[in-house]
């Protein structure tokens, strides 16, 4: 069996345990995934794929891209779990073979193999592959365009720029203007620069990203344009009016944590000799000019460095490639796999976001199962098998993560999405309002219940809904007089 089928038959069912076991079995998470779906849904329903409209109002936070996705899915009979998902994980998947593809083209197999197995099993790849969120289609046609950008970059081979450009374009139309800023790193060879500028080239991005910027603004006039560029670009990196306010030193702590496993690798980057490099000089370019301007920002949220871990994954891969210690530290990084039966308990408050009712954490048994994968990378890589060590801890990962999706699931539905209480809301129809609880609870009963559920200080219902601090939200009958006096956090969903 030659090299390639025999890494499809260990891939593919490790893909399916990461990215597609149990897809539905946990409602939809956050503000962001009930809210988008919503807009897909109400497209698919509608026959607008131009206006975003959530519940009836043009919504312009994001492009279409992600919503023609989940609208697709739903058209297809997708239910409301799967629809928003499965194309984000089939979308995941494509991209990790494109991937592979293209950094064998530039770096050779062993790169390509041990490339692929990092990213495909960092923490980051694998909860936004899982999430009907727009992070991972950026990522994807983001990091293609530059993977396609990387001839160019090393030997001015512009052959291939017209395809990197149309992945361009498909990034605007997944986040707006943000890749364009990122693909800043091109200018590295700015006495080629007049090779972007070509028709040739600029033709596929403006006939992949244009038609719908140009028709949603015909329909919808300034408004999309000061919705969607003036606050959801300008002022959500310099303002703090939406909500994701954090210090320049944010992404510090958590991009090593968004690579676990694979953390340790990072001691193998060499900047000041991958620096001499063109095509590895790129990828750290790509690496520090979106980290920085990401910590720039007034909002951050840990999605936003998602278009850092491919180029992390290729550059922690070559170090990989020409360490000596291949074997301490993919026994290190089997070790980290130890952070799924530690993070586990967690995952329900932290997913909900009340951490004040997360159980304490103690040792368990299960931390030490982590040290079988850890032990065999280690001798394989003691013995010049490294990317099979690299494959022994994807494949722990695959089965850690099933794992967690069994064991965990049912805590995390119950406490950390809106599904199962949209059962109850269903059971009294019209009868429901929403008292003072959070946003994300909020956008996920709406989203459930297929309209936007009033809030009990505009209109008074049988029952509300109503939070306690560190507990879920719940149904109960309303009291006898429930005021006309606003309630907080009841109106603005933004």
């Amino acid at each position: 069996m030659s090299r390639i089928p025999r890494l499809l038959w260990l891939a593919l069912p490790a893909a399916y345990l990461l990215y597609f076991f149990r897809l539905g079995a946990i409602g939809l998470i956050g503000p962001d995934e009930p809210r988008y779906a919503a807009i897909g849904r109400a497209m698919a329903a509608s026959g607008d794929w131009i206006t975003p409209r959530l519940w009836g109002q043009p919504w312009f936070e994001k492009p279409a891209l992600l919503y023609w996705m989940s609208g697709a899915a739903f058209r297809f009979g997708l239910g409301p779990d799967i629809a928003p998902r499965l194309p984000v994980a089939l979308l995941s998947a494509a991209f990790l073979a494109f991937f592979y593809w293209r950094v064998r083209r530039e770096f050779g197999c062993f790169a390509a193999g041990a490339a692929s197995v990092i990213l495909g099993t960092t923490a980051a790849w694998i909860g936004f592959s899982q999430v009907g969120v727009t992070d991972l289609p950026l990522t994807a046609a983001f990091s293609a365009a530059m993977l396609l950008a990387l001839p160019w970059i090393a030997k001015r081979e512009t052959r291939a720029l017209p395809a990197a450009a149309a992945a361009m374009g498909a990034a605007v139309l997944a986040k707006g203007l943000l890749p364009l800023v990122l693909a800043a790193p091109l200018v590295l060879r700015m006495r080629w620069f007049r090779d972007l500028l070509r028709p040739v080239v600029i033709l596929p991005f403006l006939v992949v990203a244009l038609p719908w910027y140009a028709l949603c603004y015909a329909r919808n006039g300034a408004v999309f344009l000061h919705d969607f560029i003036l606050v959801h670009h300008f002022e959500r990196f310099t303002s703090g009016a939406l909500q994701h306010v954090q210090p320049w030193w944010f992404y510090l702590p958590r991009l090593p944590l968004l690579l676990l496993p694979w953390t340790p690798l990072l001691v193998t980057l060499r900047p000041r000799a991958m620096w001499a490099e063109p095509k590895t000089r790129f990828l750290l370019a790509w690496t520090g000019f979106g980290l920085a301007f990401f910590s720039a920002s007034t909002n951050k949220l840990p999605g936003y460095v998602l278009p850092l871990v491919p180029p992390l994954a290729i550059l922690m891969a070559l170090g990989l490639e020409r360490t000596r210690r291949a074997g301490l530290l993919l026994g290190c990084c089997g070790v980290l796999l130890a952070a799924y039966a530690i993070g586990a308990p967690l995952a329900p408050a932290a997913l909900a976001n009340q951490w004040a009712g997360a159980p304490r954490l103690t040792f368990g048994w299960t931390w030490l199962l982590a040290l079988i994968p850890a032990a065999g990378a280690w001798a394989l890589g003691r013995r010049g098998r490294a990317l099979a060590g690299a494959g022994l801890i994807a494949a722990s990962a695959a089965v850690a993560v099933a794992a967690v999706k069994i064991t965990t699931g049912p805590a995390i539905a119950r406490i950390a999405t809106a599904r199962s209480l949209s059962l109850e809301v269903a059971a009294h129809p019209g009868q429901v309002c929403l008292g003072e609880i959070r946003r994300d609870w909020q956008y996920g009963l709406d989203y459930y219940a297929g309209t936007s559920l009033p809030a009990c200080s505009v209109a008074s219902k049988p029952f509300q809904v109503t939070e306690k601090p560190g507990q879920p939200p719940e149904l109960t009958p309303a009291p006898a007089e429930t005021g006309t006096a606003p309630v907080a956090g009841a109106v603005d969903r933004r």
